[in-house]
């Protein structure tokens, strides 16, 4: 479980003194602890998706912040980030390829009848749970458009 590998993970930054690394799990170790008390006030349980999708949330989170530390020129901060990233990304299943992703999103396509731009709606409300934690959903919609603009 992906869980048992953070807690894992988290006990070996500590022992190693690696800071960034502590740091990056312990604030995704707090959001996965929000998320499953917001669920279990709604009577679920967190599952393994749950979990991805928290790390998925964490990251988007982490590209936003460099997104700003660049305009403010503050780079020791992006590297930072940049690490914290690629530490959360260990925990996610391996990512899609823009070329599997094309592939999924062609059989998509036809089997949805999409014809033109207007239709990347129904065409993500498809892909999305099949590519779900394993791809970037901005990725997914930026080659879904792209397909879509060239039918």
């Amino acid at each position: 479980m992906i869980l048992d590998k953070i807690n894992e993970d988290y006990k070996m930054a500590v022992k190693n003194k690696d800071e960034i690394k502590r740091e990056a799990i312990n604030m995704l170790k707090s959001a996965i602890k929000y998320r499953e008390i917001e669920l279990r006030a709604n009577g679920k349980e967190l599952t393994e998706d749950e979990i991805i999708s928290v790390i998925q949330k964490e990251i988007k989170k982490r590209k936003e912040a460099i997104e700003l530390y660049e305009k403010g020129g503050r780079e020791e901060l992006v590297q930072k980030e940049k690490k914290e990233i690629e530490i959360l990304e260990s925990y996610l299943p391996k990512q899609l390829s823009e070329e599997e992703i094309k592939e999924i999103l062609k059989d998509v396509i036809l089997s949805t009848k999409a014809s033109s731009p207007s239709d990347i709606g129904k065409v993500m409300k498809e892909v999305m749970p099949k590519v779900k934690g394993k791809a970037d959903a901005s990725l997914v919609r930026k080659i879904a458009e792209e397909m879509l603009n060239n039918l």
